[in-house]
């Protein structure tokens, strides 16, 4: 197992995010703007002084203006708290998700575990693809780490505050060929996708197999 000494941690996260920036398919949400104009229907001065006399106004007639008549205003704008609503959603950034492993299941040398990634912000945003990773061991080294993206087709997963969705993990705690034991993780730094700020939360497992890591896109949710 290769390891990494730990001034090469920040150098890692960014190699792994730029190539989730480069590989990862991005929906975009096209967002429509409609504009209304308004037609005043309000008198001229001459016409409401006319009116308020009894007598029919003159035609193209410019009196003077009736001090008593009230002025007319504009329509006040949009509240914004209407136009925050229905602004439409955006990508889920790294400030406001927070990250942990759930519930491991265990079986016949196999490992299984959702990586939920939970919306903390005010604001509805969304996830789309897959995670980076770079497993980290208890001296702070960043240890070799091979995300591979299982041929599961990615979906668009709307997060309203407070939601989460997952990503499911896969690996093997089976030593295989030249290996007689695998080094064991303490931490785990997460690059959730399209993202180039990274997540560290605890990770305590044995990974195998050189590393290797199977990752499945983002669902709704936060269990297997």
């Amino acid at each position: 197992m290769q390891r990494i000494n730990r001034t090469s941690r920040a150098a890692a996260a960014s190699a792994v995010a730029a190539s989730l920036l480069l590989s990862a398919a991005c929906g975009s949400a096209a967002s429509r703007a409609s504009g209304s104009s308004e037609r005043s229907d309000i008198p001229s001065a001459a016409a409401a002084a006319a009116m308020a006399s009894g007598l029919p106004a003159a035609p193209g007639s410019a009196g003077p203006a009736d001090a008593s008549a009230p002025a007319a205003h504009a329509a006040p704008p949009a509240a914004p708290a209407a136009a925050l609503a229905s602004a439409p959603a955006g990508r889920c950034r790294t400030g406001t998700l927070k990250a942990r492993v759930g519930t491991t299941d265990a079986g016949a040398g196999q490992r299984y575990a959702p990586l939920a990634l939970t919306n903390t912000g005010s604001r509805t945003c969304w996830v789309y693809g897959f995670v980076g990773l770079i497993m980290i061991d208890g001296n702070g080294d960043a240890l070799r780490t091979r995300t591979r993206r299982e041929s599961v087709q990615p979906r668009r997963v709307t997060l309203r505050p407070g939601a989460g969705a997952h990503a499911r993990l896969h690996w093997t705690v089976v030593p295989s060929g030249t290996e007689s034991s695998c080094p064991r993780s303490a931490r785990l730094m997460i690059i959730p996708p399209d993202e180039v700020a990274h997540l560290e939360i605890p990770f305590a497992a044995e990974v195998c197999g050189d590393g290797k890591i199977d990752v499945r896109p983002m669902e709704p949710g936060t269990k297997l």
